[in-house]
């Protein structure tokens, strides 16, 4: 389990180093430009604006991946064990507590949002995929709670716990039936997931990293 967990960190470095160096923009990264409203350079409704559009933009190109996987039948790779491993994971995140998925978006943005200050000190783009990968591996294989890649897997998973083939990989790998009873789209994966990793993951960037730097480095004493 941990090795496995470490090598999807890595492998998942990629998605950030996509990212930061082709220039896209991810909601939970741009919690940092909270830092710029704290300066009084932008407005509260330029952060939010800013940050609403990454998210609608973020989860339309996270259920776009989803039918281009469910098209490309890459979830039928190795006997149907890759689609089953997507519904197992996407069972378990539906069923994490309130608080427990909150902590967990708070300590995943953090690392997320760390990785990307750290960037801001790299001269190459060695250096930042560099940067990256430690913080991000390490996110991944603890299991924390990114909001944009739970837009991707969980609907995944909705959309496959109905494949008879798949179902019955995932069974056999769990080692018996399934409850798969809040593994819905409203209630599983918008209210129990989304929601409280949504407020974590904001947590996490926008106080813990963006205003814990502003504290230390822009902040103006009163006299």
């Amino acid at each position: 389990y941990g090795l496995n967990q470490l090598v999807g960190g890595v492998a998942f470095t990629l998605a950030l180093v996509l990212i930061v160096i082709a220039g896209a923009e991810l909601f939970t990264g741009n919690c940092l430009i909270a830092m710029s409203f704290m300066a009084r350079k932008i407005t509260g409704k330029d952060l939010a604006r800013n940050l609403i559009i990454a998210f609608i933009g973020n989860f339309i190109g996270a259920l776009t991946l989803v039918l281009w996987i469910y098209v490309s039948k890459q979830w039928t790779i190795n006997n149907y064990l890759l689609g089953a491993k997507i519904v197992l994971a996407a069972n378990d995140k539906v069923n994490i507590p309130f608080g427990a998925a909150f902590a967990r978006g708070v300590i995943c943005n953090a690392l997320v949002c760390l990785g990307i200050w750290l960037c801001y000190s790299a001269r190459s783009n060695m250096d930042k995929i560099l940067a990256l990968l430690w913080p991000i591996s390490c996110l991944i294989a603890c299991g924390f709670e990114h909001c944009v890649v739970n837009m991707w897997l969980i609907p995944m998973g909705l959309v496959l716990k109905g494949n008879s083939a798949v179902l019955a990989a995932a069974e056999k790998f769990h080692g018996g039936k399934l409850d798969l009873s809040n593994l819905t789209l409203f209630k599983g994966f918008l209210i129990d997931n989304l929601f409280p990793v949504v407020l974590g993951n904001l947590f996490g960037g926008i106080v813990l990293v963006a205003g814990v730097y502003w504290f230390i480095y822009l902040r103006t004493s009163k006299r």
